[in-house]
C-alpha cells in the first residue's frame, strides 16, 4: 500500500463515506457498481466498507488496467478498432436497469496514450461510444443514482507534480484532492450538505432571470450561447425518478444548463488544457456558426480534438454550458490537475456532445427543440479571472451575470 495511503486512513475512509452517503446514495437493498482503476483497490474496499454499512445488497467491482488501451492501440490489428464488447455494456445496462447504483473512480495517466495513432484512437472511442450508449443515456439522464470520485493515481500525481519524487507526489495530489473533495473538516457531511443548498440557491436565481441566451467576452474569447426554451439551470445534487437525490460529481461548483444546438455563435479559447483518453490537448481555439464549430485549432493534440468533433453531426455542436467562479476552491489551488472532474470544477466551460436531460423542462430529452444528441458529452474550460458573462432577455435587455470570473 502506498505510504501516503497509510498515513491518511481517516480521510480516504471519510472520502468514501462522502461518496457512498452524499454522491451516489447507496439505498438499502441496493447493488453498487464500481468501476475502478487496478490501482486504487484501497479506495475500493473503504468504499466496500461503507456500502454495505448503508444497507448495500452487493458491491460489485470492475477493474480496468488502463495501460491496456495503450497496449491494444500499439500493437491490435486495424479491423478491431472498430468493435466494442457490447455484451460488457449490456450487463452494467440490466443492472442499472434492474436498480443498482454506479460509482466511478477517476484517476488515470493523463500522458498514457501520447504519441499512440490518433485515428485509431477516434474509431476506437466510437466503436465503444456506439456500445454504451443506452448506458451513458440512463446516467447521463440521472434514472439512476451514480456519482464519480477520484483517486490519485501515481502516474496522475507524477504529472501533476513532475517536479517531486513519486511517493512525494502521491502524497501531494491526495492532499488536493481531500481539499477540493471537502475533506478533513469536522463535518464533511454537513458541510457538503451547505455546499449543495448554495449551488441550488445559484441554480434558482438564474432559473428566475429566464435568459434566452448568455454572452462570454475575454482573451481571445467573444461567445453568444443561446439557450433553449424553458432552459432549467441545475447545480449539486439531482434527484432520480425513484426519488433517490444523488450527488453526480464530487467534487463539484458548477451550475450549469442547455444551449440550443443551433443558436451558438462567435469565438472561444480554452483557458486549461483538456485531459482527453490520455492525451493533453492544450490551446483549443474555435469558431462557431449557427451553433456548430467550423473552425479548430489546438496548440497540442489538434488531431485529436478534430477528430473528436468528428464523431458525429452532434459532437461539433453543445450541449452544455456551465458556470464556475474563479475564486472556488479548485481554481485557488493553483494547479492544473490534468483530470476533467477537477479542472472544470476551477472554471466555467463548455461541452460539445450530447445534452443532458436534466436541463430539460420535463427533465427529459425526447422532443426537446434544440437539444443536441451525440455519442459523446465531452467537458473543456473557458473561465478564468478575465471573463465576463452577461444574461440576454428574448426582449434585448441585458444583466451582468459575472464579472471577471465572479458572481455578481
Amino acid at each position: 500500500m502506498d505510504q501516503a495511503m497509510i498515513e491518511t486512513p481517516g480521510k480516504l475512509s471519510q472520502l468514501a463515506e462522502i461518496a457512498v452517503r452524499i454522491g451516489v446514495n447507496v439505498q438499502r437493498d441496493q447493488e453498487l457498481i464500481i468501476n475502478a482503476p487496478v490501482e486504487a483497490v484501497p479506495l475500493v474496499r473503504a468504499l466496500a466498507r461503507h456500502a454495505y454499512r448503508a444497507g448495500a445488497r452487493d458491491v460489485l467491482v470492475n477493474y480496468t488496467d488502463q495501460n491496456l488501451a495503450r497496449i491494444q492501440l500499439t500493437e491490435g490489428a486495424d479491423p478491431i478498432f472498430d468493435h466494442a464488447p457490447t455484451w460488457r455494456y449490456n450487463g452494467i445496462t440490466r443492472a442499472l436497469q434492474d436498480g443498482a447504483a454506479i460509482l466511478t473512480i477517476a484517476g488515470s495517466d493523463p500522458n498514457l496514450l501520447a504519441g499512440c495513432d490518433a485515428t485509431r484512437q477516434a474509431r476506437s472511442q466510437k466503436a465503444h461510444a456506439l456500445a454504451a450508449r443506452e448506458m451513458r443515456g440512463m446516467i447521463g439522464g440521472f434514472r439512476v443514482n451514480w456519482s464519480i470520485i477520484s483517486f490519485a493515481h501515481p502516474a496522475w500525481a507524477q504529472a501533476v507534480f513532475p517536479h517531486l519524487p513519486a511517493s512525494d507526489a502521491v502524497e501531494q495530489l491526495w492532499s488536493a484532492i481531500f481539499a477540493a473533495s471537502r475533506i478533513g473538516e469536522e463535518d464533511a457531511v454537513a458541510n457538503w450538505a451547505a455546499h449543495v443548498d448554495q449551488l441550488h440557491a445559484r441554480a434558482k436565481k438564474l432559473n428566475e432571470s429566464r435568459f434566452a441566451a448568455l454572452r462570454l467576452r475575454g482573451p481571445g474569447t467573444d461567445l453568444r450561447v443561446g439557450l433553449i426554451d424553458g432552459h432549467v439551470w441545475a447545480g449539486g445534487a439531482v434527484t432520480t425518478p425513484s426519488g433517490i437525490r444523488c450527488l453526480p460529481n464530487i467534487p463539484t461548483e458548477e451550475v450549469f444548463t442547455m444551449p440550443h444546438r443551433e443558436r451558438v455563435e462567435g469565438t472561444v479559447r480554452a483557458t486549461k488544457p483538456l485531459s482527453y483518453q490520455g492525451t493533453l490537448i492544450e490551446g483549443i481555439e474555435v469558431r462557431f456558426e449557427a451553433g456548430r464549430i467550423v473552425h479548430a485549432t489546438a496548440r497540442t493534440g489538434e488531431d485529436i480534438f478534430r477528430n473528436l468533433i468528428a464523431v458525429d453531426e452532434g459532437a461539433a455542436r453543445l450541449g452544455e454550458i456551465a458556470l464556475v467562479p474563479d475564486a472556488s476552491p479548485i481554481s485557488r489551488a493553483g494547479l492544473l490537475f490534468q483530470n476533467t472532474l477537477f479542472d472544470e470544477n476551477a472554471a466555467s466551460h463548455i461541452a460539445i456532445g450530447r445534452a443532458l436531460g436534466v436541463n430539460a423542462p420535463a427533465g427529459s430529452l425526447e422532443g426537446v427543440d434544440g437539444a443536441n444528441d451525440s455519442l459523446i458529452h465531452v467537458d473543456w474550460m473557458i473561465g478564468s479571472g478575465e471573463i465576463d458573462v452577461d444574461g440576454e432577455h428574448a426582449d434585448g435587455t441585458v444583466m451582468p451575470v459575472m464579472r471577471l470570473g465572479a458572481f455578481v
